[in-house]
């Protein structure tokens, strides 16, 4: 499968991953300052953004999928950041393909399994008749009281897109739910190379126990917290960057 990407600046190559329900674009900001002295590379996952569509998505397929677009672009060897989810296919990927990562960088990911906090919040999204619906205001409206939370409405509205001049999810949300259980599952990962693991302090995606786990199976690893709650790099921009560089350089 080959994955939309969208690439910035020259230099040695950093990958960024987005999370569930995300894209490229989310590292706006990010990309745009390390795109100063890398070639950063923001890719759409596959059911995300403005990647293919597929009816599986297992960490290993989305490896190969990255696999494929490092391969595309001629690069043997990159810097490779994730978030959440992006997180768990960038330690897929150091696990399977150790060779061609340099530094890996898990933004509030560990490797366990997650309970199941979405599949909710898809039903409520593909509840929504898409054919009725004028603007992206009309669909916050219908969506307001099952998601009351303004920003990860405004979140998940970002992949409203208009086709032939109907609203449509960007995402492939059936495929996403039908895959869910595969996604929050816990994956067998080891790396031996440099690792920072970035954590947000009021988050609780990565907790004591899942530091001592990562550090069993990421021997070089090194770990960061930041005061923020899960979307580290998009609250505290200035800290991310600073983290980023200190390890990087």
């Amino acid at each position: 499968m080959q994955l939309h990407t969208q690439i910035l600046g020259q230099g040695q190559p950093l990958v960024l991953l987005h999370g569930l329900f995300g894209s490229a674009d989310n590292w706006g900001s990010i990309a745009k300052h390390f795109s100063q002295h890398y070639q950063v590379i923001s890719v759409d996952l596959r059911n995300h953004g403005r990647s293919p569509h597929s009816d599986t998505q297992t960490y290993p397929d989305m490896a190969d999928d990255l696999l494929a677009v490092l391969d595309a672009l001629g690069l043997s060897q990159v810097h490779l950041l994730g978030h959440s989810l992006g997180g768990k296919v960038a330690m897929q990927f150091a696990t399977q393909y150790p060779d061609r990562v340099n530094k890996l960088i898990v933004v509030d990911m560990a490797m366990r399994a997650y309970p199941d906090r979405y599949t909710q919040l898809m039903d409520h999204m593909l509840a929504v008749d898409l054919s009725q619906m004028a603007s992206r205001n009309e669909v916050d409206n219908a969506l307001k009281d099952a998601i009351p939370n303004l920003r990860v409405r405004q979140f998940l509205l970002t992949n409203l897109v208009k086709n032939e001049a109907q609203l449509q999810w960007r995402i492939n949300l059936p495929a996403l739910k039908a895959n869910y259980a595969t996604l929050i599952a816990a994956i067998a990962v080891h790396f031996e190379q440099p690792s920072l693991f970035i954590r947000g302090e009021r988050s609780d995606y990565v907790q004591a126990s899942d530091i001592a786990e990562l550090q069993r199976h990421f021997t070089q690893a090194e770990f960061v917290s930041l005061p923020t709650d899960h979307w580290v790099h998009a609250e505290q921009p200035q800290l991310f960057i600073q983290a980023l560089e200190a390890f990087l350089a």
